[in-house]
């Protein structure tokens, strides 16, 4: 994901989660409301890198996992420890709710069903998606090819974003749901209401999930609220990753407003909590705005030239945090693809010049 934005971001209502995200520390366990908490679940590098997993109790004790985080077994001992403090056990977990396919938020899910016989849920896209890996993967080694990129950098780039890359990740297993959960579906845990939204952008299949009875929003990488997400980070799709990503943040701001218990309390897969989603969904909007903008400007360029540049080219003159140049691996990939999404928006994809294999080239 790119860079912090420069906009302020929105009050947090977890003070704990604030302070800890500035400390550079794990925040700790932490209740929502009756029957919900949330505790911290490190990266695979560690602190402060971490994902915020939400445990929802139902009527009959049972509890469902959303985001259980990354799969070491440093997560397993986490998550025992931290059900253990609310009077559980990972054996009373009977679901595993994954709002998308990257690896730091369900990475563990394999191993809690394995302790606990828990149903691991998530969008058919991203069941798709990890189905499909091998073909993706191929026609992600052609966009890197098409971009143009400098020869230096290509194998890194076919490396992390192309042939190399695995979903969820090089060194976790692919994870096979047992349950498909589409837009609008019931979360199965008694007594609760949680409501999938399907918020297509990030990844294909990205779920949030409603609890309106008690005021909840679970955004997991959609909203947050300091971080801009990447967006076309999973499976191959269709339509516009971008286009989707606004629509969707039209969605959850449409949410907030109808819900009885507005504003709703968005509990997010990083960093705080926080309210009024929809004030930091037009923050985010806008950013997208102001980058279309420079590729815009960009394309103006060199159509006044004469010249039809490559996806290199133009991104070259967004400016990406740090500038294109500094990038490289995956970030780079993402950034470059993200151009790529804002030149079909605007229509204009015929502008940008498709580099042609090394091995196509004709030398002078």
């Amino acid at each position: 994901m790119p860079g912090v934005l420069p906009v302020g971001p929105p009050d947090p209502i977890s003070a704990v989660q604030a302070e800890a995200l500035v400390a550079g520390t794990l925040p700790p366990l932490e209740q929502v409301r009756d029957g919900v908490w949330t505790m911290a679940i490190p990266f695979h590098a560690g602190v402060p890198d971490s994902t915020l997993t939400y445990v929802v109790e139902g009527s009959d004790g049972s509890l469902a996992l959303i985001d259980p985080g990354w799969g070491v077994d440093l997560t397993l001992d986490l998550l025992e420890d931290g059900l253990r403090a609310v009077g559980h056990a990972i054996e009373d977990v009977g679901l595993v709710a994954v709002t998308h396919l990257h690896i730091d938020h369900v990475g563990a899910a394999d191993a809690v069903r394995a302790r606990s016989g828990a149903r691991v849920a998530m969008h058919s896209a991203e069941a798709f998606a990890i189905d499909h890996q091998l073909e993706d993967r191929a026609r992600d080694d052609e966009d890197v090819t098409g971009w143009g990129v400098p020869a230096a950098l290509a194998p890194e780039l076919h490396l992390r974003w192309g042939v190399g890359r695995r979903i969820p990740s090089v060194d976790v297993p692919a994870v096979v749901p047992d349950l498909l959960v589409e837009d609008g579906d019931l979360l199965p845990i008694p007594g609760r209401t949680l409501r999938a939204l399907w918020t297509p952008g990030h990844t294909t299949g990205h779920l949030c999930f409603v609890d309106e009875p008690d005021g909840l929003l679970f955004t997991g990488d959609h909203v947050l609220p300091r971080i801009n997400s990447g967006l076309g980070l999973g499976g191959r799709s269709t339509t516009n990753p971008l286009t989707d990503y606004l629509t969707s943040l039209d969605r959850v701001s449409a949410i907030d407003r109808s819900s009885s218990r507005a504003p709703l309390e968005v509990c997010p897969g990083h960093e705080y909590r926080f309210a009024d989603v929809g004030a930091r969904a037009a923050v985010l909007a806008d950013h997208r705005a102001e980058r279309q903008e420079f590729v815009a400007a960009a394309l103006d360029g060199f159509a006044a030239r004469g010249a039809r540049p490559t996806m290199w080219e133009v991104a070259s003159h967004v400016p990406f945090r740090g500038g294109i140049e500094s990038m490289t691996g995956y970030l780079l990939a993402s950034a470059l693809a993200q151009t790529g999404f804002h030149v079909r928006a605007l229509g204009r994809q015929d502008e940008v010049r498709v580099a042609a294999p090394p091995s196509r080239r004709v030398r002078g």
